[in-house]
């Protein structure tokens, strides 16, 4: 007989079991960190490439132009001549805006740094304020050790006080600089998930920066630079500054700055750029991650139904962010589930368990399994929207780390659902994909399934339909292959096949009854 301790443990990774989530979330950042990589680079390149997107300042008289060497920069920008020093930075910026390995690293060691930001505040020079706050936006685009340079250098107070700039091009490039300081977290994120041996994430540089940045006031005026006719390309850039103000939850952003950008993020979403959408669902998604109150935030700015239209996009970069917020909303109390099934994400959700995309079924899947993990009316809601062939479909056909996820589907629903939902479950199929997978290679699933699959053993003998059951499960060759991991090298997952043979499977009805490790609070 499976430990019922152990499945309680276990099941504190249940929504409703404790409500620990947080090695979950762990994991589901470290899987997704290679999509986020790929997108936040391609950002950092394009704004290392920017070209000169604005005549509000370079309709003035141009720069003469100068091929530089590093030296020459660094007697330049130190030099007492405003246009030498204009030129010298032009020339930096140029450097630090190669497509390929630019020479951050050089322009640091040089000293650089405090005489672009001293330039930063030369508001009589806007085209040299614009050119050292380009630098300064490349820079910040490197590794965690530059950006902390550009951080130490004071960059961040003169950046937020060129958001009020008359000049268009000097306010954007100051929200890039922003953005890429504030997407320190991320940085942080990445080296923590792929350092060995860490038991436990450091807050690093990310939140520091990204509450130096609001503590100066820099939400209000972003917010103010948004307007009706505000260039499509200004807003994406406010947008994904907002959204890296909206990251990091160690600690989390303060409920004042959340509340600050909400009503725009609601606004946004109604956007028909693409990228805009994206970084906003982002931010939802950042903002939904971890207590329910900050859950309500977002839920009470009635956004839900909003978000399940996004989650029917054919666009990739719109439909995974929807999908993570909502399936962060689900994993709150009963209800915001609730909001968020009224809201049809049930409808679209078979769908999305059915995509091409391996990526968007997994995220999917766990979303359902944040449903199944809640009371029988959601259960029933689960059945209601035919959600179980396509379930049934991952476990039998899916990729491995998805029919993880599906796993844990299956668990959730058995253990919260009536007997009567619980034997719509057994029949949709669930039995011989779910067996199958004890053959897998990863023991914390093996382990998962001879849990569900005594549990369903055991709700069987209590509605008289154990013999039914047994012999179903003998014709998909599950008891063979539960009699093979009695052998099992794994002392626990032998002892769980062993007891199950012996109280099912022996011949002999010892009449003892597995107390329900389903019950819920």
């Amino acid at each position: 007989m499976p430990d019922l301790e152990a499945f309680e443990d276990r099941l504190k990774k249940f929504k409703y079991r404790g409500k620990d989530v947080s090695a979950r979330r762990q994991q589901r950042i470290a899987a997704n960190l290679q999509l986020r990589k790929a997108k936040k680079d391609e950002q950092t390149l394009k704004r290392r490439n920017i070209s000169l997107f604005s005549n509000d300042l370079f309709s003035q008289e141009p720069v003469k132009q100068a091929s530089l060497i590093l030296e020459d920069i660094i007697k330049g920008v130190n030099s007492s001549d405003p246009m030498v020093c204009l030129m010298a930075t032009q020339a930096a910026r140029k450097m630090l805006s190669q497509e390929r390995n630019p020479p951050l690293k050089s322009i640091i060691e040089a000293g650089i740094i405090p005489k672009l930001v001293e330039f930063l505040k030369v508001s009589l020079l806007p085209n040299l304020q614009f050119e050292a706050a380009w630098a300064l936006t490349n820079i910040a685009s490197g590794t965690s050790e530059q950006t902390q340079a550009v951080v130490k250098g004071g960059a961040i107070q003169p950046l937020i006080e060129l958001l009020s700039s008359p000049h268009m091009s000097v306010c954007e490039q100051a929200v890039w600089a922003l953005g890429n300081i504030a997407d320190q977290e991320f940085k942080d994120t990445l080296a923590f998930a792929f350092h060995s041996n860490t038991q436990e994430a450091e807050a690093g540089d990310g939140p520091a920066f990204r509450d130096n940045i609001i503590s100066n006031n820099a939400i209000p005026k972003l917010l103010d630079l948004i307007s009706t006719n505000i260039p499509v390309t200004f807003l994406r850039n406010i947008t994904w500054t907002l959204s890296n103000l909206c990251r990091n939850k160690n600690p989390y952003p303060s409920q004042e700055a959340v509340l600050q950008i909400l009503p725009t993020l609601s606004e946004l979403l109604q956007h028909h750029d693409n990228e805009i959408l994206s970084d906003t669902c982002w931010a939802l998604s950042y903002l939904t991650e971890g207590h329910n109150d900050r859950i309500h935030h977002v839920v009470a700015m009635g956004v839900l139904p909003r978000l399940v239209e996004l989650m029917t996009s054919p666009e990739l970069i719109i439909l995974t962010p929807s999908l993570r917020t909502m399936g962060n909303i689900v994993t709150g109390t009963d209800q915001q589930t609730q909001m968020a099934i009224d809201a049809g994400m049930l409808k679209v959700l078979g769908q999305l368990l059915r995509h091409p995309k391996p990526s968007i079924q997994k995220e999917a899947a766990w979303a359902m399994s944040n449903v199944a993990a809640g009371p029988k009316h959601h259960i029933q809601q689960l059945i209601t929207c035919d959600l179980l062939p396509p379930l049934v479909a991952l476990l039998r056909n899916a990729e491995f780390k998805i029919q993880k996820e599906a796993v844990w589907t299956v668990a959730n629903f058995a253990t919260g659902a009536t007997q009567n939902q619980l034997a719509m479950l057994v029949h949709s199929g669930v039995l011989e994909p779910l067996l199958n997978l004890l053959t897998a290679p990863d023991l914390r699933i093996v382990t998962i399934i001879l849990d569900i699959v005594s549990f369903f053993l055991q709700e069987a003998d209590k509605m008289h339909e154990k013999q039914k059951l047994c012999l179903l499960m003998e014709e998909v060759g599950g008891i063979e292959k539960i009699e093979a991991l009695q052998l099992h090298q794994n002392c626990h997952i032998s002892h769980s096949a062993l007891n199950i043979i012996e109280k099912h499977f022996s011949g002999e009805e010892d009449g003892d009854s597995l107390p329900n490790p389903g019950l819920r609070v």
